[in-house]
């Protein structure tokens, strides 16, 4: 909770045990409205400031005045008979009580949706006069030739000048498998980098790029309203001055005619409170915001809530199925050996391909289980796109697929099961495959 929603619950908290105290204090007399006084003030002083400052402003109608002239109508009818005291106290304190959750539900939404703005750059570093300085992106020009360090963010949309390296790209893409960039390759912004050092030349200013377009689009979220809310905001206008209208022609006409003018004050405010249309008009918008808000949570960006309104008469959905009904995490699923032992295979694969970061590479890692012996791995050589040539215990080996295999000149074949094959040669003789899904 915020400060300020702290403060209202503790304002519910005392405005509630001072309105106990007053019930229960058996005082009877034209004095008794003092007692409920403080809890009135402690909890409605806010609304009543508002609902007089917004008079002032020319804006009457609203569900401040509404609930100012109910609750003030019900001590005021005191004067002429039994004043309605603690009904006015548990309005005022039933409507923060409401306030208090609507602040609450939007308040988790907004934490939601500024979790996507997480992929706003905060500085790129470019290279000017040979030195490596830190800047605002939106001061890079096109042009401009940019470094992206190991664990940084991509500030810029851009082509790859020097460097090759894996980039996570879930939160632009949605896909949860990092993708191999090396020179030549497209680059956008809001990625990150997550093991090499990139040069990257830039081709679009900051206006234009990826990142700056998502987030324009999350902002201006609320602004593209479904039908339900527009037709909630056209309805308030008109509905809120026809119960205010309506609740003084029935506080002054059928006392005309039949009399008891306490009684019918009375019921004008009862049908005053009832008809206040606060819950409707703040539910519909809430709702929706509420919805756009959850999706987040769960990374789901929706432009508005006229997309949030279309999905409830949606009968086919078309889903990119990598990242979205998987959840992109590579496992072995398969090993098969042709001149070795299958626990010699994992073994060779996984020291081989001991120093890369590649998502593949982490799988046979995990699943050799044990601890890497680095002093028996000696050079290693990533080879893009195929895989990796490393020294291990003095012997030269290869962990790839079909195209290492064919450049090394090793006969393999091909494996039934659906997945990722890694393919294992030691000294140019072909020792099997493991496959990875």
């Amino acid at each position: 909770m915020t400060r300020k929603q702290k403060k209202m619950l503790l304002r519910i908290a005392v405005s509630a045990v001072l309105l106990v105290a007053a019930v229960l204090i058996p005082y009877e007399g034209p004095w008794r409205f003092l007692l409920f006084l403080p809890a009135y003030f402690v909890i409605g002083w806010d609304v009543l400031w508002r609902a007089i400052r917004n008079i002032a402003h020319g804006q009457v109608f609203d569900e401040n005045f509404l609930m100012a002239l109910a609750t003030v109508g019900a001590f005021c009818t005191g004067f002429f008979g039994e004043g309605e005291y603690p009904e006015a106290v548990f309005v005022m304190l039933f409507y923060q009580v409401g306030e208090l959750f609507q602040s609450y539900a939007v308040g988790k939404s907004r934490k939601s949706i500024a979790s996507l703005m997480d992929i706003r750059p905060d500085y790129a570093n470019v290279e000017r006069e040979g030195k490596l300085i830190q800047v605002d992106p939106e001061e890079v020009a096109v042009g401009d030739a940019i470094t992206v360090k190991a664990g940084e963010r991509i500030p810029l949309d851009g082509v790859v000048l020097e460097g090759q390296s894996m980039v996570n790209t879930s939160a632009l893409t949605g896909e949860s498998v990092p993708r191999q960039v090396q020179p030549g390759d497209d680059v956008i912004s809001g990625c990150v980098n997550q093991s090499g050092l990139l040069r990257v030349q830039v081709t679009k200013p900051f206006g234009e790029s990826t990142v700056q377009k998502i987030l324009d689009l999350v902002e201006n979220s609320s602004s593209k309203k479904a039908k339900a809310e527009n037709f909630i905001t056209k309805f308030a206008r008109y509905y809120t001055p026809i119960v205010v209208f309506g609740a003084l022609a029935l506080a002054l006409v059928p006392p005309l005619f039949l009399g008891d003018w306490v009684g019918w004050v009375q019921k004008a405010l009862i049908f005053l409170v009832v008809s206040c249309p606060c819950a409707l008009v703040i539910s519909v918008p809430l709702s929706f915001f509420g919805g756009i808000g959850g999706a987040s949570r769960q990374g789901i960006l929706v432009k508005g809530g006229n997309y949030l309104e279309v999905l409830a008469n949606t009968e086919i959905v078309v889903f990119d199925k990598t990242g979205t009904l998987t959840q992109g995490v590579f496992n072995v699923t398969a090993i098969h050996p042709e001149e070795s032992s299958e626990s010699s295979l994992l073994e060779m694969a996984a020291l081989a391909e001991s120093y890369s970061d590649h998502p593949i590479s982490r799988s046979l890692k995990e699943a050799y289980g044990k601890e890497i012996d680095a002093s028996r791995v000696g050079e290693v050589e990533e080879l893009s796109g195929r895989g990796v040539r490393a020294q291990v215990d003095g012997k030269t080996v290869c962990a790839g697929n079909d195209k290492l295999m064919e450049d090394i000149g090793v006969k393999w074949h091909p494996c039934h099961h659906v997945g990722t094959t890694v393919h294992v040669a030691v000294e140019g003789k072909y020792i099997g495959h493991i496959v990875i899904s």
